[in-house]
């Protein structure tokens, strides 16, 4: 299990280039480094390139004839997991981090590329290169933020590492995978988490004030997939918030940035492994995506508990209902709770008949997809045509959407 070395307080602090201004940008660390240069064809939001990228770290795109595939990307296996031994301030039970702990214990990298907290602030992303596997324990738990952690490729280059892991979300992981082959790289591991939406550590903390009259007491923050956001504090204590008494109209517009809103790639397609939750109706969902991945999940054999994952209910009211908050909010008017008297209804009925599992993944996964055209519509018009790839316009073809003509042309099963 995880090594006994000892944890140094604070990793090291790899100094990185100031942020190029780019329009849509998250941050992803490639404008801060010597490959800025090549921010055009590495962005996801710039040149999306999936069905390219994905023939190159997969071998192939995704199949038609595997209809999780349309959700998901190119997948090998997809269980339902858990550590045996949860891990000590891990988000859930510690799976991402310990997968890179592994490879560092084992000699199979050299080193990881991770985001920890700022020291004094658990929320403040810091990208980090991790050469121990003590300190991966550092990486544990959730941050808010964008955090530049491919601004640290080129310590990787001024080190002479040959052989590195890295841990992203799908931001970084589209521009990691379209510059691989100019890094140089021996042998590179990629562990990916989904990703939904971020925000500024600082609105981050304005959202919890909204949450809590203890915002600065609150360790432990998720969006449960029993449709409850739930809070941890310090004491000990916790709250359960049903996402039907959210105050997302007391958000600004532009809380989660456009860059968020804009994004069609929620599960991490690009990664050898994707390490989340939304389709493990209460434990950690993995999808396996290529041999990397596999050999990855097989290190862990003998301290993870697996089960095949679960689905049920129907997303196409909840995705429909989401998209009329969208179209509704486009036309300038605010989104509504439902009545305080019907909410106690409406709890009960998301809670019982909303969907779970896998179904619930897919939900997520159509929401993020027709946010992302409706975004873009209405912000970015002449962008349409190429961020958004011929998969997304074919899922949100359920709910009829469809690209005009100089938005593009789709096909059903197109990649």
């Amino acid at each position: 299990m995880t090594t006994t070395a000892t944890v140094r307080a604070s990793l090291p602090v790899v100094p990185l280039g100031a942020p190029r201004s780019r329009d849509l940008c998250t941050d992803c660390g490639v404008s801060r480094s010597r490959h800025a240069g090549r921010c055009g064809r590495a962005c996801q939001f710039i040149h999306p390139r999936y069905a390219e990228l994905e023939r190159a770290a997969h071998g192939r795109t995704w199949d038609p004839e595997r209809s999780d595939e349309r959700w998901f990307g190119p997948f090998e296996t997809m269980v339902r997991a858990r550590l045996r031994r949860p891990a000590a301030g891990a988000q859930w039970t510690g799976i991402t981090t310990r997968l890179a702990e592994h490879l560092l214990e084992s000699g199979t990298v050299e080193a990881v590329l991770a985001t920890a907290s700022e020291p004094g602030d658990p929320w403040r992303p810091r990208p980090v290169l991790v050469r121990h596997a003590a300190d991966m324990r550092q990486c544990r738990g959730m941050k808010m933020g964008f955090s530049p952690v491919l601004g640290l490729l080129d310590e990787v280059e001024r080190l002479g590492l040959r052989r590195i892991a890295v841990i992203g979300v799908p931001c970084q992981i589209h521009a990691l995978r379209a510059l691989e082959a100019e890094l140089g790289l021996e042998r590179l591991y990629v562990i990916g988490t989904p990703c939904s939406d971020n925000t500024s550590t600082e609105r981050f903390r304005t959202f919890l004030t909204l949450l809590t009259t203890r915002p600065d007491d609150v360790t432990w923050m998720e969006f449960m997939p029993d449709y409850h956001v739930e809070l941890r504090f310090r004491d000990g204590s916790e709250r359960r918030i049903p996402f039907i008494d959210l105050p997302i109209r007391d958000l600004p517009e532009d809380f989660f940035p456009l860059t968020c809103r804009s994004c069609v790639d929620y599960t991490n397609r690009l990664a050898d492994i994707t390490v989340g939750y939304m389709g493990g109706d209460g434990e950690q969902w993995l999808l396996v995506r290529n041999a990397r991945g596999r050999e990855m999940l097989s290190g862990l054999e003998g301290e993870l508990d697996c089960s095949a994952p679960t689905s049920r209910g129907n997303r196409t009211r909840a995705v429909r209902a989401f998209l009329a908050a969208l179209e509704t909010a486009a036309g300038g008017l605010p989104a509504r709770r439902a009545p305080r008297p019907l909410r106690p209804l409406v709890r009960w009925s998301m809670e019982r008949f909303g969907p779970r599992g896998l179904e619930f993944a897919r939900t997520r996964v159509e929401m993020k997809l027709v946010e992302a055209i409706t975004s873009l519509r209405r912000h970015r018009p002449r962008r349409v045509r190429r961020a958004i790839p011929p998969y997304a316009w074919a899922l949100a073809a359920r709910y009829g959407i469809a690209p005009t003509p100089d938005e593009g042309p789709t096909a059903p099963g197109a990649v």
